[in-house]
Formats: structure tokens, sequence, C-alpha cells
């Protein structure tokens, strides 16, 4: 299993200080505990928040300060709104422009939207 032994040289380069930099896929990043993380990059939008809070979560720790860069496609439309909600409620994060006020961000994914129905007249 090649990929454990590299995943391990590249933690350890890392912590060591031989490497500034660590580029892992989702499944390699579970359980990294890096101490100073100041910047988290995500390629590609977790499938869910909680995914997405436990990945940005490496950054920022005990008091210090970091920032996480997520880029987003339509194809994340499905955790738009969860996100909206999440950065919205954090006292440290912002909500991009873009991400409050697209459409898919206005309400959660299988909400049911009902319009009030304006008054009919009936002329006889």
């Amino acid at each position: 299993m090649w990929f454990v032994f590299s995943r391990e040289f590249a933690l350890s380069s890392l912590k060591a200080g031989a490497k500034d930099i660590l580029v892992a896929t989702d499944v390699a990043g579970r359980g990294i505990d890096i101490k100073d993380v100041s910047l988290v990059i995500n390629y590609d939008m977790a499938k869910s928040i909680e995914a997405y809070t436990h990945r940005i979560g490496r950054t920022g720790r005990a008091g210090k300060t970091g920032v996480a860069v997520t880029f987003l496609t339509q194809e994340d439309s499905a955790v738009f709104y969860d996100l909206k909600q999440t950065l919205l409620a954090s006292p440290v994060s912002n909500c991009p422009a873009d991400l409050d006020k697209h459409p898919e961000a206005q309400h959660k994914p299988g909400t049911v939207l009902t319009k009030k129905r304006k008054e009919e007249t009936i002329f006889v």
C-alpha cells in the first residue's frame, strides 16, 4: 500500500518543516492533525456542511487566525443554502455576496415554496 507510505511521508515532511504545502484528497485528509495551519483551499466543495466544517476546522485553531477558501460550482447547489446559513451564523466568517444572493441559497433544497394567491375578481 504505497499510498499509506506516501501519506505518512508527506505528513512527516510537513510537520518537520521540510514542506510548506500539503495537497490531499478528502479521504487522505481525514485524521490529519497539524498545528498552525493558516490556509485551507477546498478545490471542490464537501458534500455536506458537516464535512465542510471538519475540513476548514484545521485553520485558526487555538485562537490563531486562518483562512479557508472554497471553490463552488453549480454542481454544489445542494449545499448552497446550508453553507450560506453556516457562514452567516459564524462570528469569524463572511458570506460572499454571490452566494448570499444566489437563488438556490435562498431556500433549503426539497422545501415547497408557496406563493400567496392574489384575490381574484370575477366580472359577470
